[in-house]
């Protein structure tokens, strides 16, 4: 049995890549588990149909084909995997900016029995709002008319 050339290896890494890159996209499109399987296994069949093909300028042109495929079909926000070096919640990472932080103002939004729940709190961030206030205007002077229409 004689050595594989470099040639064919580059060429089988070039396949496996496609192979990857093509499924972590799939992944990225399908977040059900089950139709991204039955995804998966078309997309497997298709690169099993052209395994025996021997006429080298047919497979360069199939790996061009699929990687062309590939670009114009990838996700608009792929899914990314963690690396030793990306921690989950840092940028980058798979979980960055998952956890929707809602904005202070929401409270304001409060029904009076839910606020009733947190006395305290409440009566402190009244407070701490018409401090803000108060220091704004003396940063930046009180605000005009047509200033207090827009809001939020």
């Amino acid at each position: 049995m004689s050595a594989p050339t470099a040639a064919a290896l580059a060429h089988t890494r070039r396949v496996c890549t496609l192979y990857k890159k093509s499924l972590r996209n799939l992944e990225s499109w399908y977040d059900r588990r089950h139709i991204f399987r039955y995804q998966a296994t078309l997309m497997r069949a298709r690169f099993d149909q052209h395994r025996n093909e021997k006429d080298p300028a047919k497979v360069a042109q199939l790996v061009a084909d699929g990687e062309k495929e590939l670009f114009e079909k990838q996700h608009y926000q792929p899914k990314k995997c963690t690396d030793a070096v990306t921690l989950p919640m840092s940028p980058g990472g798979v979980a960055f900016e998952r956890e929707v932080i809602p904005p202070d103002w929401v409270l304001d939004y409060w029904h009076p029995l839910e606020k009733a729940q947190f006395p305290d709190y409440f009566a402190r961030r009244e407070k701490r709002k018409e401090e803000y206030v108060v220091w704004w205007e003396k940063q930046y002077g009180k605000s005009s008319a047509n200033d207090s229409s827009s809001h939020h």
